[in-house]
Protein backbone atom coordinates (compact mmCIF):
# COMPACT_ATOMS: atom_id res chain seq x y z
CA UNK A 1 0.00 0.00 0.00
CA UNK A 2 2.95 2.52 0.46
CA UNK A 3 4.02 1.97 -3.05
CA UNK A 4 0.39 4.01 -3.59
CA UNK A 5 0.84 6.29 -1.00
CA UNK A 6 3.48 7.99 -3.34
CA UNK A 7 2.78 7.26 -6.86
CA UNK A 8 0.83 9.11 -9.10
CA UNK A 9 -2.13 6.50 -9.71
CA UNK A 10 -4.34 9.65 -10.73
CA UNK A 11 -1.74 10.07 -13.28
CA UNK A 12 -1.41 7.24 -14.61
CA UNK A 13 -4.26 7.04 -16.40
CA UNK A 14 -3.08 10.96 -18.24
CA UNK A 15 -0.16 9.15 -19.39
CA UNK A 16 -0.27 7.68 -22.97
CA UNK A 17 -0.21 4.00 -21.81
CA UNK A 18 -2.79 4.46 -19.21
CA UNK A 19 -5.10 7.19 -21.30
CA UNK A 20 -5.49 4.47 -24.15
CA UNK A 21 -6.60 1.46 -21.85
CA UNK A 22 -9.12 4.23 -19.75
CA UNK A 23 -10.38 5.29 -23.37
CA UNK A 24 -10.74 1.96 -24.29
CA UNK A 25 -12.44 0.29 -20.99
CA UNK A 26 -14.49 2.94 -20.30
CA UNK A 27 -17.09 2.13 -22.90
CA UNK A 28 -16.38 -1.59 -22.53
CA UNK A 29 -18.07 -1.14 -19.20
CA UNK A 30 -20.57 1.49 -19.86
CA UNK A 31 -21.53 -0.63 -22.96
CA UNK A 32 -22.52 -3.69 -20.45
CA UNK A 33 -23.92 -2.04 -17.79
CA UNK A 34 -27.68 -2.11 -16.83
CA UNK A 35 -29.42 1.06 -17.26
CA UNK A 36 -29.52 2.86 -13.32
CA UNK A 37 -26.88 0.17 -12.26
CA UNK A 38 -25.33 1.00 -8.48
CA UNK A 39 -22.05 0.60 -8.81
CA UNK A 40 -19.55 -0.68 -6.55
CA UNK A 41 -15.69 0.59 -7.47
CA UNK A 42 -13.77 -2.11 -5.62
CA UNK A 43 -9.78 -0.67 -5.44
CA UNK A 44 -10.96 2.10 -7.26
CA UNK A 45 -7.87 4.40 -5.95
CA UNK A 46 -8.46 8.18 -6.75
CA UNK A 47 -11.56 7.35 -8.18
CA UNK A 48 -11.25 7.72 -12.08
CA UNK A 49 -13.67 5.24 -12.85
CA UNK A 50 -15.75 6.27 -10.14
CA UNK A 51 -16.10 9.98 -11.45
CA UNK A 52 -16.54 8.79 -15.10
CA UNK A 53 -19.27 7.05 -13.85
CA UNK A 54 -21.29 9.03 -11.78
CA UNK A 55 -20.88 11.83 -14.45
CA UNK A 56 -22.52 9.13 -16.67
CA UNK A 57 -25.43 8.74 -14.02
CA UNK A 58 -24.50 6.04 -12.53
CA UNK A 59 -25.07 5.42 -8.68
CA UNK A 60 -21.63 4.69 -7.68
CA UNK A 61 -19.75 3.64 -4.49
CA UNK A 62 -15.97 4.01 -4.09
CA UNK A 63 -13.71 1.70 -1.65
CA UNK A 64 -9.82 1.31 -1.63
CA UNK A 65 -7.39 -0.32 0.80
CA UNK A 66 -5.06 3.24 0.58
CA UNK A 67 -6.71 6.31 2.47
CA UNK A 68 -4.22 8.53 0.68
CA UNK A 69 -5.89 7.70 -2.70
CA UNK A 70 -9.29 7.74 -1.68
CA UNK A 71 -8.36 11.34 0.24
CA UNK A 72 -7.22 12.09 -2.88
CA UNK A 73 -10.73 11.17 -4.17
CA UNK A 74 -12.78 12.89 -1.82
CA UNK A 75 -11.65 16.14 -2.64
CA UNK A 76 -12.11 15.45 -6.67
CA UNK A 77 -15.53 14.78 -5.79
CA UNK A 78 -16.49 17.10 -3.73
CA UNK A 79 -14.82 19.44 -6.33
CA UNK A 80 -17.66 18.60 -8.50
CA UNK A 81 -20.31 18.16 -6.69
CA UNK A 82 -21.71 14.71 -7.86
CA UNK A 83 -24.05 13.84 -5.60
CA UNK A 84 -24.53 10.37 -7.32
CA UNK A 85 -21.31 9.33 -5.58
CA UNK A 86 -23.28 7.88 -2.47
CA UNK A 87 -20.05 6.42 -0.29
CA UNK A 88 -16.06 6.36 0.04
CA UNK A 89 -14.74 3.74 1.78
CA UNK A 90 -11.90 2.21 3.53
CA UNK A 91 -11.90 -1.52 2.60
CA UNK A 92 -9.87 -4.60 2.25
CA UNK A 93 -10.71 -6.72 -1.43
CA UNK A 94 -11.23 -10.00 0.55
CA UNK A 95 -13.18 -7.99 3.19
CA UNK A 96 -16.09 -6.80 2.29
CA UNK A 97 -18.58 -6.84 5.46
CA UNK A 98 -19.03 -3.43 5.11
CA UNK A 99 -21.88 -3.97 2.67
CA UNK A 100 -24.58 -6.21 2.76
CA UNK A 101 -25.24 -9.44 0.55
CA UNK A 102 -26.87 -8.64 -2.67
CA UNK A 103 -25.89 -4.34 -2.47
CA UNK A 104 -24.66 -4.43 -6.01
CA UNK A 105 -25.93 -4.27 -9.71
CA UNK A 106 -22.29 -4.44 -10.77
CA UNK A 107 -18.72 -4.51 -9.11
CA UNK A 108 -15.43 -3.11 -10.98
CA UNK A 109 -12.25 -5.32 -9.87
CA UNK A 110 -10.04 -2.86 -11.50
CA UNK A 111 -6.55 -3.37 -9.36
CA UNK A 112 -6.97 -5.64 -6.27
CA UNK A 113 -6.00 -9.25 -9.03
CA UNK A 114 -2.77 -7.49 -9.68
CA UNK A 115 -2.10 -7.68 -5.96
CA UNK A 116 -3.14 -10.64 -4.50
CA UNK A 117 -0.35 -13.54 -4.61
CA UNK A 118 -2.02 -16.16 -2.45
CA UNK A 119 -4.48 -18.39 -3.88
CA UNK A 120 -6.89 -18.21 -1.12
CA UNK A 121 -7.35 -14.67 -0.99
CA UNK A 122 -7.86 -14.29 -4.53
CA UNK A 123 -10.71 -16.76 -3.91
CA UNK A 124 -11.59 -14.97 -0.69
CA UNK A 125 -12.16 -12.00 -2.51
CA UNK A 126 -14.02 -13.25 -5.63
CA UNK A 127 -16.74 -15.08 -3.13
CA UNK A 128 -17.00 -11.38 -1.42
CA UNK A 129 -17.41 -10.20 -4.72
CA UNK A 130 -20.37 -12.66 -5.51
CA UNK A 131 -22.02 -12.10 -2.12
CA UNK A 132 -22.49 -8.36 -2.63
CA UNK A 133 -23.50 -8.53 -6.06
CA UNK A 134 -27.50 -9.08 -6.73
CA UNK A 135 -28.42 -11.92 -8.53
CA UNK A 136 -27.78 -11.47 -12.19
CA UNK A 137 -25.18 -8.44 -11.26
CA UNK A 138 -22.26 -8.20 -13.41
CA UNK A 139 -18.06 -8.33 -12.21
CA UNK A 140 -15.54 -6.34 -14.56
CA UNK A 141 -11.91 -7.70 -13.26
CA UNK A 142 -8.97 -6.67 -14.79
CA UNK A 143 -5.85 -8.97 -14.30
CA UNK A 144 -2.44 -9.14 -15.63
CA UNK A 145 -1.83 -12.33 -17.97
CA UNK A 146 0.93 -14.46 -17.13
CA UNK A 147 3.32 -13.96 -19.85
CA UNK A 148 3.14 -9.93 -20.15
CA UNK A 149 3.71 -10.07 -16.59
CA UNK A 150 6.18 -12.34 -17.16
CA UNK A 151 7.63 -10.78 -19.94
CA UNK A 152 7.34 -6.94 -18.23
CA UNK A 153 9.18 -8.72 -14.97
CA UNK A 154 12.51 -9.06 -17.47
CA UNK A 155 12.38 -6.05 -18.89
CA UNK A 156 11.97 -4.40 -14.91
CA UNK A 157 15.28 -6.68 -14.55
CA UNK A 158 17.41 -5.20 -17.18
CA UNK A 159 16.65 -1.36 -16.47
CA UNK A 160 16.31 -1.85 -12.82
CA UNK A 161 18.05 -4.88 -11.39
CA UNK A 162 17.82 -4.29 -7.63
CA UNK A 163 14.34 -5.03 -8.11
CA UNK A 164 14.63 -7.76 -10.02
CA UNK A 165 16.87 -10.54 -9.58
CA UNK A 166 17.81 -13.60 -11.94
CA UNK A 167 15.83 -16.04 -9.15
CA UNK A 168 12.66 -13.17 -8.74
CA UNK A 169 12.33 -13.54 -12.61
CA UNK A 170 12.58 -17.74 -12.36
CA UNK A 171 10.01 -17.56 -9.85
CA UNK A 172 7.67 -15.25 -11.69
CA UNK A 173 8.33 -17.56 -14.86
CA UNK A 174 7.40 -20.74 -12.72
CA UNK A 175 4.56 -19.32 -10.33
CA UNK A 176 3.35 -16.01 -11.47
CA UNK A 177 4.09 -14.46 -8.19
CA UNK A 178 6.29 -10.90 -8.05
CA UNK A 179 7.84 -9.64 -5.21
CA UNK A 180 10.38 -6.48 -5.68
CA UNK A 181 13.59 -6.82 -4.42
CA UNK A 182 13.78 -3.35 -3.35
CA UNK A 183 11.67 -1.26 -1.83
CA UNK A 184 10.96 1.60 -4.68
CA UNK A 185 8.60 0.67 -7.30
CA UNK A 186 5.71 -2.00 -7.54
CA UNK A 187 6.29 -4.18 -4.25
CA UNK A 188 4.63 -7.26 -5.42
CA UNK A 189 2.04 -8.63 -8.57
CA UNK A 190 0.22 -12.18 -9.59
CA UNK A 191 0.31 -13.00 -13.24
CA UNK A 192 -2.37 -15.52 -14.10
CA UNK A 193 -2.71 -17.79 -17.52
CA UNK A 194 -6.38 -16.39 -18.74
CA UNK A 195 -7.76 -19.75 -17.99
CA UNK A 196 -6.97 -19.29 -14.56
CA UNK A 197 -9.15 -16.06 -13.90
CA UNK A 198 -11.83 -17.92 -15.81
CA UNK A 199 -11.80 -20.66 -13.55
CA UNK A 200 -11.24 -18.33 -10.47
CA UNK A 201 -14.53 -16.60 -11.37
CA UNK A 202 -16.58 -20.22 -12.16
CA UNK A 203 -15.94 -21.97 -9.27
CA UNK A 204 -17.27 -19.31 -6.89
CA UNK A 205 -20.35 -18.33 -9.10
CA UNK A 206 -19.70 -16.01 -12.11
CA UNK A 207 -20.17 -17.41 -15.79
CA UNK A 208 -18.32 -15.62 -18.25
CA UNK A 209 -19.54 -12.74 -20.63
CA UNK A 210 -15.85 -11.58 -22.04
CA UNK A 211 -12.67 -12.02 -21.63
CA UNK A 212 -10.33 -9.96 -23.71
CA UNK A 213 -7.13 -7.66 -23.86
CA UNK A 214 -7.51 -4.00 -22.75
CA UNK A 215 -5.51 -2.06 -25.17
CA UNK A 216 -4.53 -5.14 -27.52
CA UNK A 217 -2.48 -4.79 -29.68
CA UNK A 218 -2.08 -1.19 -29.55
CA UNK A 219 -0.40 -1.67 -26.03
CA UNK A 220 3.52 -0.40 -26.58
CA UNK A 221 2.04 1.26 -29.39
CA UNK A 222 0.60 3.99 -26.81
CA UNK A 223 2.44 7.25 -27.99
CA UNK A 224 1.58 6.84 -31.61
CA UNK A 225 -2.06 5.89 -30.95
CA UNK A 226 -2.55 9.24 -28.93
CA UNK A 227 -0.93 11.31 -31.46
CA UNK A 228 -2.64 9.92 -33.98
CA UNK A 229 -5.90 11.10 -31.99
CA UNK A 230 -4.78 14.31 -32.40
CA UNK A 231 -3.86 14.67 -36.15
CA UNK A 232 -5.94 12.31 -37.41
CA UNK A 233 -9.00 11.22 -35.80
CA UNK A 234 -10.74 9.38 -38.62
CA UNK A 235 -7.82 6.94 -39.17
CA UNK A 236 -7.65 6.42 -35.39
CA UNK A 237 -11.08 5.20 -35.19
CA UNK A 238 -10.48 2.71 -37.40
CA UNK A 239 -7.28 1.70 -35.74
CA UNK A 240 -9.19 1.84 -32.67
CA UNK A 241 -11.78 -0.75 -34.37
CA UNK A 242 -9.19 -2.29 -35.66
CA UNK A 243 -7.58 -3.32 -31.67
CA UNK A 244 -11.66 -4.01 -30.37
CA UNK A 245 -12.00 -6.60 -33.02
CA UNK A 246 -8.70 -8.70 -32.43
CA UNK A 247 -8.86 -8.14 -28.43
CA UNK A 248 -10.22 -11.30 -27.78
CA UNK A 249 -7.69 -13.77 -29.87
CA UNK A 250 -5.83 -15.97 -27.09
CA UNK A 251 -2.51 -14.79 -28.30
CA UNK A 252 -3.08 -11.03 -27.82
CA UNK A 253 -5.09 -11.90 -24.26
CA UNK A 254 -1.24 -13.16 -23.01
CA UNK A 255 0.93 -11.08 -24.49
CA UNK A 256 -0.25 -7.55 -24.48
CA UNK A 257 -1.18 -5.91 -21.30
CA UNK A 258 -3.97 -5.76 -18.92
CA UNK A 259 -6.72 -7.30 -19.65
CA UNK A 260 -10.99 -7.44 -18.81
CA UNK A 261 -13.14 -10.55 -17.37
CA UNK A 262 -16.53 -9.75 -17.50
CA UNK A 263 -18.83 -12.13 -14.98
CA UNK A 264 -22.45 -12.93 -14.73
CA UNK A 265 -23.25 -13.62 -11.19
CA UNK A 266 -25.25 -16.94 -11.23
Amino acid sequence: MSYYDVFDEWGRLDVPEGKLEFDLCLPIVSNHLPKDAEILDLGGGPGRYTIELARLGYTVHLADLSQTLLDQAKKKIETLELKNVKSIAQVNAIDLSHYDDNSFDSVLLFGPLYHLTNEAERVQCVREVNRVLKPGGLVFASFIPHLSGAIGTAIRMFYLPNQVSIETLNRVFTSGVFNNNAKQGFQEGYYPPSAEIVSLFAENGFSKILLRSIRGWGSEQEEQLCKLQKEDPKTYRVVIGLINQTADDPAIIEMCAHAIYIGEKQ
